[in-house]
């Protein structure tokens, strides 16, 4: 018996092997976020530069909300139905209850793609120039600083809850619609603070109406090279940053899953598209199926802490 299930399981690693040597034999389909967004150009950068490698179309499909995710979680486990999304993919079941997949369980895990820190930033009448001084700030006066941020648990949201959590402070949160109106009244000095995208607000720090901090990644960023980390700069250990991942079906043949990780994580190394992807607001990252596992495991740990303490759910 032990040896026909040796035998049994030899077959399918030869067919599995033979598939994947096989593939592609048809367009793929690379669902993402709706259009509009930071991700869809990198979406649609990604697949015009692996479509020529692979042999194949890789045509990206434009999904809304948490649709994206659970479409591609019911999809077929045979290679032709991607996943390229951000952050919410593993915050969402965190602060909603309509969630019907499992970040972990439902999905193979490709690559991370890119990482794009936010800058926490202060209306240049805020009496603070370093992160320090803020949250010596903060503890003098609390619950009388204000933060603005997008939608319960955005990026910019979940970064300034962190910070709040890691530095022991009061800074009351101000919801706005998006990070447009938001910025606007930072600007006008109606809110102190914000964790914004660092390329919405490279414009406004050099013309002197917002001043920068410090940048969210854990390392200093090519984005803005001369700005020290938060970590650095008085909280150690902070880190926060918007990630693309890029993933499959659960049970998608592992030589399948190392073969786009390849041609992916090659494309990624170009130096015209790091160059292009890092205009954009992104580092990129280029990491292996398992980093992506790691990533996600620890994300869901840290940050579910910062949620469930803050009381964070979906508005």
């Amino acid at each position: 018996m032990r040896r026909s299930v040796g035998l049994f399981a030899l077959l399918i690693a030869g067919y599995g092997a033979a598939w994947a040597q096989a593939y592609p034999t048809k367009p793929i389909r690379m669902v993402t976020h709706p259009p509009g967004g930071s991700s869809d150009p990198v979406a649609r950068l990604i697949a015009q530069g692996i479509s020529e490698s692979l042999g194949q179309q890789v045509i990206v499909d434009n999904r809304g909300g948490i649709i994206a995710p659970q479409t591609v979680a019911r999809a077929l486990p045979d290679g032709y139905t991607l996943l390229l999304f951000g952050t919410p993919f593993w915050i969402s079941p965190l602060v909603q209850d309509n969630v019907s997949y499992d970040p972990v369980k439902d999905f193979a895990p490709i690559t991370v793609a890119t990482s794009s820190p936010s800058v926490l930033v202060v209306n240049p009448s805020v009496a603070a120039k370093s992160v320090k001084e803020l949250i010596s700030l903060a503890k003098s006066k609390p619950g009388q600083l204000n933060y603005a941020s997008g939608a319960a648990g955005s990026a910019n949201h979940l970064a300034a809850e962190l910070f709040k959590s890691m530095a022991d402070v009061d800074i009351v949160r101000i919801p706005y619609n998006g990070a447009g109106p938001a910025l606007t009244d930072v600007i006008a000095g109606r809110v102190q603070l914000m964790f914004p995208n660092a390329t919405a607000v490279i414009p406004h720090i050099k013309s002197g109406k917002m001043r920068a901090l410090a940048i969210t990644s854990a390392t200093p960023s090519a984005l803005m090279p001369d700005l020290v980390t938060v970590s650095a700069a008085g909280l150690p250990g902070y880190e926060s940053a918007s990630i693309l991942s890029i993933l499959a079906p659960a049970k998608v043949p592992e030589a399948i899953i190392n073969r786009l990780n390849r041609e992916i994580v090659r494309f990624l190394g170009i130096a015209d598209v790091r160059e292009r992807l890092l205009r954009a607001g992104s580092d990129v990252i280029g990491s292996t199926p398992r980093e992506l596992t790691v990533t996600m495991k620890s994300e869901m740990t840290r940050m579910g802490k910062v949620i469930k303490n803050a009381g964070i759910r979906a508005e």
